[in-house]
């Protein structure tokens, strides 16, 4: 994986590819809140032959945070931007959990330069059914990044799935994650804060694959089956994992995604 810094309008980021220069295929990913590029290497390494780009949003990992808060709109046209930049047309596009919002809004954005969805762990907005409470009320501030052992408490309750007995698991992602400012979190909470997809998801009308973790305390896999009802050509799978099956679970999370994308060449070519 390479990484290196750009300034594209009014941001400074700090990116990542990784694949061939001239792979066939290329995937943007969006990560979700709060996380650096580091938290999704393993599951990009899944794919070697894939041209793959990720960002740090302003604020978190080593991308400094901007002087104005910012909407989802803004970070798609960051996004854009970046492709363009790396000299990329059109691509696969993967979003999980916060970073499942700006896919879907990518994609709605982007109609020509999204040849497929793939949605993970994420909600429709505003109009998500909720997990519980007490679990969300924990994810409210970037804490969990910052301390290690509040994140060692909260994690297996929190994320659910396999990191509920398996603490290791749990150590490795806390060792990928590095520092996030309070004021870039709150940056992303503003930025999703009221949006929702729900009334324009009829109109993506690509190649689209949700997957929901099973035991996923924070975004309930009934969120997934209400995304795939929007989206016309969209199909549910299920994982049996919690919130974070792409950091548990990245080889088994990639061959569906591999999968997902053999079975829709022909509706892409």
């Amino acid at each position: 994986m390479n990484t290196d810094f750009v300034t594209l309008g009014a941001y400074r980021i700090r990116y990542a590819t990784s694949g061939p220069d001239n792979a066939e295929n290329a995937m943007l990913l969006f990560n979700g809140i709060g996380a650096n590029i580091e938290t999704a290497t393993a599951f990009m390494a899944q794919f070697p032959n894939t041209r793959c780009v990720i960002f740090d949003m302003p604020g978190v990992g080593q991308s400094p945070a901007p002087v104005f808060p910012y909407r989802a709109v803004n970070m798609t046209r960051l996004a854009a931007d970046l492709l363009d930049h790396l000299g990329i047309g059109a691509v696969d596009v993967f979003g999980v959990s916060w970073g499942g919002g700006l896919a879907q809004q990518f994609a709605h954005d982007h109609p020509h330069r999204t040849r497929r969805l793939v949605l993970a762990a994420t909600t429709a907005g505003y109009v998500m059914v909720p997990g519980s409470m007490k679990v969300l009320s924990k994810m409210a501030t970037p804490k969990r990044y910052v301390d290690p052992d509040f994140m060692a408490r909260i994690g297996p309750e929190i994320y659910g799935g396999l990191l509920r007995e398996n603490s290791e698991l749990l150590v490795e992602h806390m060792d990928a994650m590095s520092h996030s400012s309070p004021l870039g979190y709150l940056y992303q909470l503003m930025a999703i804060s009221g949006w929702t997809s729900y009334f324009w998801l009829p109109a993506l009308t690509m190649p689209t694959l949700v997957l929901m973790g099973s035991d996923d305390p924070i975004v309930p896999p009934v969120n997934g089956r209400i995304l795939a009802d929007r989206i016309p050509n969209a199909e549910l799978v299920e994982v049996e994992c919690g919130h974070l099956f792409i950091v548990t679970m990245p080889e088994e999370t990639a061959a569906l995604i591999r999968d997902f994308r053999s079975r829709t060449e022909l509706q892409v070519a």
